[in-house]
């Protein structure tokens, strides 16, 4: 029986931890774990025969760094199939003999893509490629994408693992205490993403205890009907005599796994410091279990890295953001032409604080590359605004490489019932799992009867649906035409609304401001119409949300319709309403001073333009200093405390990093005429035996923003290179790094020898493995959960 049916009908108990218990036996700190499967097979089997043994249904490979970009780390790169398909054989010649199941473990690369780092799409997906056919290649079961906590590389990893081969998929998040990943995304936003992208079960594994992971598990179930797998640590770890030690018993492990399934879930095991004994007790708890039974019904859903938004037919209208279109804006598509995004970047935010909950966006210049364009666009916009995108272009090509670039899912505006139309848009959406805005008009020009346009609808729907796009998926437009050349149309428009949702239960979208083309006072029109196509059941308009007489007509109708029940939005609106006016295109440069321009620019992570704006800035006659101590150093502070209370992301704390290193490239030149002393000193490492540095690398990027100058030794750093550095540099602290628990043990090295050569400087620790307690038994100076954090702390440290 295959994965897909077992799951549905049986409660499937999966191994746990594979690392430590390799670490038990011998393998060497720092060594390459998926190189065992060739050295010393007989280990790798002997781990995978213990959890059957306790119950186990399905084991995973030992290949989670089996990818180039980590093998590189080694000097292994070019092993990556045959690492592969050892660890596959392995696994198959203890599992299925007994009925178990054999998933291909996959982990991150551990790099960031673009915007938030140098890899491209194409790169991610041609790693993942390689190593998911090889899994697929060998014979596996199934493959698990397992520990992702960046779902821009999850979408890669996904669209590889399709294009590999048809192999059902798990894509496996790790979130922390927070109930959200490390670059923002929460299990509802997770889900919807990996479920258009064919995955066939969503999940949580690793980073924290299953007591942490209670709520994420109820938001995970709730989000979708996929199956849900949990697979948490054994608690935190902490330091007992030297050594790695994770408290959580077999029996609080196996009560929680029975409380998942009560949930929903139906795939249970563990993660880091899980053992045999831990399985087998899960196993006892929940095999006499039979799986939750959902079938919720979302209506279309969207979703930014950050932010799911959904159009419901019973829920209320949403605002889709027109502004970020060029035509018959000069100045708009000057910048497009010039290739830069200021405008695109201030009328993103004004709009979202106008209440506009998706932006259409929209780069249509003659003579321009549309593609960099769209992709400049993208890049600014997605780590600006939490609200998703909508991208408007007639060129494949571009909506391609928009939908590559984006990490959340998108709508694609538009699909129309052209032949060529359908042929070409509709394999982008379902490759990379987008939402369609289907328009009403076919290879003979727009139907002039609402029947006739349903019509169209109908063949749209039942081409996407063979090709595998769900109908919720899709939002009909029904066209409006201008009422003053055809005024017949109006009254066509709004019945094919009714028909459209009375017949095909879809949800509708509409521009509505084209109804007005050619009359006076314009604003007029379009607020009466939208009323009227409010009441004929529209979902979605495209329109100007910092026209305020669209937005108040938006929430009255959703009153009057019954979809804002009890008027309990309208309300809640006009009691929170001071009055103020509502945010206008206007230009800020032109009402604010050079320091507001350069604080707003580090909120916002303008690194395409704060060299300009420090030009002018200096041009106007401020100095250096007071561009760092009134603008630049609060504006980066305040972006920590954003960070610190939740409402700013890793995103947008790499972006205004980014911002401020240019800043200070650029005024270094500046500063040096007038020397000002430094914070302190810092020596950084990711401590010997580990190759994950993507926390200590923000760290660095912060510290240097705050005046520290920071000697950065990269990662795997032998112990006594953090020493000579430290006394080479006179270093007042010293910060070291880890994600695994097993490297861990380095940082009490490190400290002893500091003592001991009475060095006189402070140590800090920190990464995911690390806590507080942690850092206390083993002596350090100081614990960081975060980069905010270590700035704070490095800044203390240091006096």
């Amino acid at each position: 029986m295959s994965f897909k049916d077992r799951v549905r009908k049986e409660v499937l108990v999966i191994d746990g931890a594979m690392g430590t218990l390799l670490q038990q036996r011998g393998l060497p700190p720092g060594w390459c774990p998926e190189e065992w499967n060739v050295s010393h097979p007989e280990v790798v089997k002997e781990i995978h025969k213990l959890y059957l043994n306790v119950g186990a249904d399905i084991i995973t490979t030992n290949t989670f760094g089996a990818i180039k970009a980590k093998l590189a780390d080694y000097g292994m790169q070019d092993r990556v199939k045959e690492f592969n398909l050892a660890a596959v054989r392995l696994a198959q010649e203890v599992a299925h003999p007994v009925g178990a199941m054999v998933a291909g473990s996959v982990g991150p690369l551990g790099k960031f893509l673009q915007p938030l780092g140098p890899l491209t799409f194409d790169e991610v997906y041609r790693q993942f490629l390689e190593q998911c056919q090889a899994l697929v290649e060998a014979g596996v079961d199934l493959i698990i994408l397992e520990t992702f906590g960046d779902i821009g590389e999850m979408r890669a990893a996904l669209i590889a693992a399709a294009d590999a081969g048809d192999v059902p998929v798990v894509a496996s998040f790790t979130f922390d205490e927070t109930g959200r990943t490390f670059t923002g995304t929460d299990p509802e936003t997770a889900a919807v993403v990996v479920e258009r992208l064919g995955a066939s079960a969503v999940g949580v594994n690793c980073s924290v205890g299953p007591g942490q992971l209670e709520k994420v598990v109820q938001q995970l179930t709730q989000s979708t009907n996929l199956p849900v797998l949990v697979s948490p640590n054994a608690g935190m770890p902490e330091m007992v005599d030297g050594r790695t030690v994770f408290r959580e018993t077999p029996a609080v492990m196996a009560d929680y796994a029975g409380r998942f399934v009560e949930y929903g879930a139906s795939i249970l095991g563990g993660c880091c410091g899980t053992t045999p004994e831990h399985i087998g007790a899960i196993h006892q708890r929940v095999k006499g279990m039979t799986p939750k039974i959902r079938s919720n019904q979302f209506g279309l859903r969207v979703a930014s890295r950050v932010k799911t938004v959904t159009i419901h037919p019973a829920g209320l209208p949403v605002a889709i953001g027109e502004r970020l279109n060029p035509t018959g804006k000069k100045a708009l598509q000057a910048e497009i032409k010039e290739g830069k995004t200021e405008i695109t970047r201030r009328d993103a935010l004004a709009q979202v604080e106008a209440g506009a909950e998706i932006l259409d966006v929209n780069v249509g210049v003659a003579g321009v590359d549309q593609v960099a364009a769209m992709e400049r666009a993208i890049n600014a916009l997605q780590v600006l605004v939490d609200a998703p995108l909508c991208i408007d272009s007639t060129d494949p090509e571009v909506i391609e490489q928009a939908l590559k670039l984006y990490h959340g899912k998108a709508i694609i505006n538009s699909v129309n019932g052209e032949e060529k139309s359908l042929k070409t848009i509709l394999p982008l959406a379902k490759r990379y799992g987008a939402a369609l805005i289907a328009l009403t008009l076919d290879d003979q020009g727009i139907p002039p009867t609402a029947s006739e346009r349903l019509a169209v609808a109908r063949k749209i729907v039942q081409r996407a649906e063979e090709m595998g796009i769900p109908r919720e998926d899709i939002m009909v437009d029904c066209l409006v035409l201008t009422v003053s050349a055809q005024p017949e149309g109006v009254p066509e428009t709004l019945k094919a609304i009714s028909m459209v949702k009375q017949e095909l239960g879809l949800t509708t979208s509409l521009g509505v401001s084209n109804v007005s083309f050619g009359l006076p006072n314009r604003p007029l029109i379009n607020a009466a119409f939208f009323a009227m196509a409010l009441a004929a059941g529209l979902d979605a308009a495209i329109l100007n949300p910092q026209d305020q007489r669209m937005m108040e007509t938006l929430r009255a109708s959703a009153v009057l319709t019954g979809r804002d029940v009890r008027a309990e939005k309208y309300i809640a609106r006009e009691q929170a309403n001071t009055g103020t006016a509502v945010p206008t295109a206007a230009s800020p440069k032109s009402a604010a001073s050079p320091l507001e321009v350069l604080y707003q620019a580090v909120l916002s992570g303008d690194k395409d333009n704060i060299i300009s704006y420090i030009d002018q800035a200096l041009a106007q006659g401020l100095n250096a200093m007071e561009l760092l101590d009134k603008a630049l150093i609060p504006g980066i502070e305040e972006v920590g405390r954003r960070y610190g209370e939740g409402t700013y992301f890793l995103p947008q704390l790499m972006m205004a990093g980014e911002t401020m290193t240019k800043s200070f490239e650029r005024l270094r030149p500046e500063l040096a005429k007038n020397p000002t002393k430094r914070v302190g000193t810092v020596v950084l490492a990711t401590v010997k035996g580990d190759v994950h540095d993507i926390g200590k690398n923000i760290v660095s990027v912060m510290l240097a923003n705050h005046g520290f100058e920071v000697i950065d030794l990269g990662k795997n750093v032998d112990n006594e290179e953090v020493i000579k550095a430290a006394r080479e540099h006179r270093a007042d602290l010293i910060g070291l790094s880890a994600l695994m628990t097993t490297t861990m043990v380095h940082m009490p090295t490190v400290i002893k020898r500091v003592k001991e050569l009475g060095l006189n400087c402070k140590v800090m620790v920190g990464g995911a493995a690390v806590t507080a307690q942690y850092a206390k038994e083993i002596g350090a100076d100081g614990y960081a959960q975060d980069a905010v954090e270590a700035v704070r702390l490095a800044k203390e440290l240091v006096g």
